[in-house]
C-alpha cells in the first residue's frame, strides 16, 4: 500500500530528496537531462545532455561511459559544443558539430550530414587533438569520439549537446 510520505507543497520550490529541482523563481536546477516534448507533436522530443571525457576517449553522460540514447526511427537534429583544455590551462580546443543523424528501426545509428565550426584552436605545437561524431557503438547510442596526440599532458573534454528528434519512418 502507498504511503505519502510528506504533502506535496510547491510554495518555494519543488524538491526530490532534499535537492531543490524548481527553486521559487521557477528555475529548472539540479537536473542530468532536460526533455521537453510540444503536446500538439507527441512524436517529437528535445533533450539536452552534458557529456565528459578524458584525453582519448567516447564522451559519456556519466562516469560509466554512457552515450545519447536515440529513439529507434528517428531522425535527430544534434549540436554538440565541445572544449578541449589541457592541465596548464594553455591549450585549448573549442568547436561547435551540427550533424542530422537518423536511426532505423533496429537502431543503426548514421549521420547523415555534420558541419563542423572550429571556434578556438591553440593546441600546443606538436600535439594533435581531434572531435568527430561517434555513431560506431552499440545500437540506439551517439556521441563524440576525441583524441589527443604528441603529448601525455591530461586534456579534459566537455560538451552540451542538444538533441531533436523527430519520428521519421
Amino acid at each position: 500500500m502507498a504511503t505519502n510520505l510528506k504533502q506535496f507543497d510547491s510554495v518555494g520550490g519543488f524538491s526530490v530528496d532534499n535537492t531543490t529541482v524548481i527553486n521559487n523563481l521557477k528555475d529548472v536546477k539540479n537536473v542530468n537531462t532536460l526533455e521537453l516534448k510540444n503536446s500538439e507533436f507527441s512524436d517529437s522530443t528535445r533533450t539536452q545532455y552534458i557529456l565528459r571525457g578524458t584525453n582519448t576517449a567516447i564522451l559519456g553522460t556519466d562516469a560509466i561511459g554512457s552515450q545519447i540514447i536515440l529513439p529507434s526511427e528517428t531522425i535527430s537534429f544534434i549540436t554538440g559544443h565541445i572544449i578541449g583544455v589541457n592541465s596548464s590551462g594553455g591549450g585549448h580546443h573549442s568547436s561547435k558539430i551540427e550533424s542530422v543523424v537518423s536511426c532505423d528501426v533496429a537502431g543503426n545509428v548514421q549521420v547523415l550530414s555534420e558541419l563542423t565550426t572550429i571556434v578556438k584552436d591553440s593546441i600546443p605545437e606538436s600535439q594533435n587533438w581531434t572531435v568527430n561524431t561517434y555513431d560506431g557503438g552499440a545500437a540506439n547510442r551517439f556521441s563524440y569520439s576525441v583524441t589527443r596526440a604528441g603529448t601525455t599532458d591530461t586534456i579534459k573534454w566537455i560538451a552540451t549537446v542538444d538533441v531533436i528528434s523527430i519520428l521519421w519512418l
